[in-house]
């Protein structure tokens, strides 16, 4: 059995996060602006795996909501504790929706899971240089003068919907199949 997969985030015509901009559909009727709706919401205030969690999970029956729930703590770096970068790990979890099993499949699942965020991870890395947030803006948000430096600069603004961006991105690049 193979998992369902329809590019992370594909979102059914009409569907678009309020006060975003309107979906534009490809020829198969899904949406082609992820990236631009996933900084949006970044723009709106959610944290970097919540934006890319809203954009992506009503693909996987996610409310929004419910997206930005599972996604909250995720954010900053795991809530600033000096690990990876919320949208990375927010592309995890699209992963997880997209190649993770039930109980029928589940060890073969797990590995189609494993192998995708193996893949996903070294492309970001490759762009980017690190899935580490401390490493993609220099400035470790658990430290309390590092956070308030990282402010003043405005790193945050500067970096992170680039990161975002790039996630979002390498998800639309995922193969249309398991081990395509």
């Amino acid at each position: 059995m193979t998992a369902p997969w329809a590019i992370p985030g594909d979102i059914p015509i009409g569907v678009s996060v309020t006060g975003i901009k309107p979906v534009r559909p490809n020829e198969r009727g899904m949406s082609t602006d992820r990236p631009e709706r996933a900084v949006a919401c970044l723009d709106a205030g959610f944290s970097c795996a919540q934006a890319i969690c809203q954009v992506c999970g009503p693909e996987f029956g996610l409310s929004r909501d419910t997206a930005s729930r599972i996604a909250a703590g995720l954010g900053a770096g795991m809530a600033r504790t000096d690990d990876i970068c919320g949208a990375v790990s927010g592309a995890v979890l699209v992963l997880g929706l997209a190649y993770g099993g039930n109980l029928e499949d589940a060890v073969p699942a797990r590995e189609r899971t494993y192998a995708a965020v193996q893949k996903f991870i070294a492309a970001f890395t490759a762009a980017q240089g690190s899935v580490s947030c401390t490493g993609l803006l220099g400035y470790n948000l658990g430290d309390l003068d590092e956070f308030a430096a990282a402010r003043q600069a405005g790193i945050v603004r500067r970096v992170c919907p680039a990161m975002v961006r790039a996630a979002s991105e390498l998800l639309e690049e995922m193969p249309g199949q398991p081990g395509e």
